[in-house]
């Protein structure tokens, strides 16, 4: 859900609430919806509205393989209507203010909604503006990203055009939603470019100083790396594009704290936008100093307004943002508003568990599961490290399947991750 809170200061105070719910939901994605329906499970009276502009839902782990040649893009898009449970109501609209006070939110338009209890999974904004003459080119002179629907077919025409030359996949500061996406789509090009036989320059360029922010996985990918002969540019910080010109600009940082700007000429140009909370939660009271919805990093609870939960992207709980946590975080705030709306139930804890599959090649997946803190917990016995087929099935075949049959439908997937110790030397790797 991607909303812009415009002149939140000359709204007045809400006086007229059109309408009230039990329970309110602000964003209509992954966590938004799975909520609304495991709420209908747990109570079918409950009156529930989401809050959502998008005509559509997206099931976008998968545009990474659609960027790769190897999922179709139209398997990943539903009518939003279609994918809320019966009995839930959808409001087509944008907040523009929140005003827990009152308990209600104020949409665009001047709209107000009350609720009893909120549930807020708005979701990430990406900031394609932030760079410069990215979107007059995004589309074409092999200037492409996987983070669009409309674009993610490109990255495959894209790679099938290339004939060798440099080939640039950028990474914008953390956080982002999906951290390894911005290097899942260069493993897929490095691998479609050896086949081929192409001569690439194939450079990983990120403003961070690995290439994932768990160690265990970040030697492995190091690896993985080296095996397609692609180089990791640490330190560059992608700020301006000239998409007729082919070339971009890397702000580089020094050591001594300089800042200098590098130009680099590509023949293929993999962009992933900055990411930030939504305007019109980083302008709000429930926005902590970072922006993001300030929830309890366990119960997902608001710090201040207890009769608020949020999950998903939006919230500043220090996990990575994947599907993966939403799936994990759905039964937890589910649980914790029932029990605070009855006096009833099961109180759950999230303990910040994420996983990324990484696809190192058409036909292996490196599955990378953690928790708080970077805690590996697989939820598998094998070596997480080395990259297998079955989880490439389970990316391209099984997760779809789960995310859609389970997920959004708001069933509760038994835990199976935990902690598990492997030797600190990485093994041999085969992408």
């Amino acid at each position: 859900m991607k909303c812009q809170h415009e002149g939140a200061g000359a709204l007045a105070e809400i006086t007229d609430i059109r309408k009230h719910y039990s329970v309110v939901i602000v964003g209509g994605g992954a966590g938004g919806t799975s909520v609304a329906a495991r709420l209908k499970k747990l109570d079918p009276d409950l009156e529930i509205a989401v809050i959502e502009p998008s005509e559509y839902h997206f099931y976008q782990p998968a545009w990474t393989l659609v960027g790769g040649g190897q999922f179709d893009i139209a398997k990943t898009r539903r009518p939003m209507r279609a994918c809320l449970p019966a009995g839930v109501e959808l409001i087509p609209g944008r907040v523009a203010l929140f005003q827990p006070e009152q308990n209600a939110v104020m949409l665009e338009g001047g709209q107000s909604v009350g609720y009893k209890y909120l549930v807020v999974a708005a979701g990430i904004q990406l900031d394609w503006d932030a760079i410069e003459g990215l979107q007059e080119t995004l589309g074409k002179n092999g200037v492409t990203s996987n983070y669009r629907f409309d674009l993610a077919p490109y990255t495959w025409e894209c790679i099938q055009a290339f004939r060798g030359g440099t080939a640039l996949f950028t990474q914008p500061p953390m956080p982002i939603k999906c951290a390894g996406a911005p290097q899942k789509i260069l493993y897929l090009a490095a691998d479609h470019f050896r086949k081929r036989k192409l001569a690439a320059d194939i450079r990983f360029m990120t403003p961070g100083p690995s290439m994932f922010g768990v160690p265990f996985y970040a030697k492995a990918l190091d690896k993985v790396m080296a095996d397609y002969g692609a180089t990791p540019c640490f330190g560059h910080r992608l700020v301006k594009v000239d998409g007729p010109g082919k070339t971009a600009f890397f702000e580089v940082g020094g050591a001594d704290g300089s800042k200098s700007v590098q130009e680099i000429r590509f023949d293929l140009l993999h962009v992933v936008p900055p990411q930030s909370a939504p305007r019109f939660i980083r302008e709000s009271p429930l926005a902590d100093a970072a922006g993001w919805v300030e929830v309890d990093k366990n119960s997902l609870r608001h710090v201040r307004y207890p009769n608020i939960l949020g999950l998903g992207d939006c919230t500043s709980t220090p996990n990575s943002k994947t599907a993966a946590a939403v799936k994990n975080q759905m039964p937890v705030v589910a649980a914790n508003l029932m029990k605070a709306l009855t006096g009833q139930g099961e109180t759950l804890t999230y303990d910040g568990y994420a996983s990324c599959p990484l696809t190192t090649s058409v036909g292996k997946v490196m599955l990378a599961e953690f928790c708080y803190d970077g805690v590996v917990t697989p939820s598998f016995p094998m070596d997480p490290r080395l990259p297998r087929g079955f989880y490439w099935w389970l990316k391209q075949s099984f997760l779809p399947w789960l995310y859609w049959n389970n997920v959004m439908k708001g069933k509760r997937w038994p835990l199976t991750h935990k902690r598990r110790d492997f030797p600190e030397a990485v093994p041999a790797i085969r992408p």
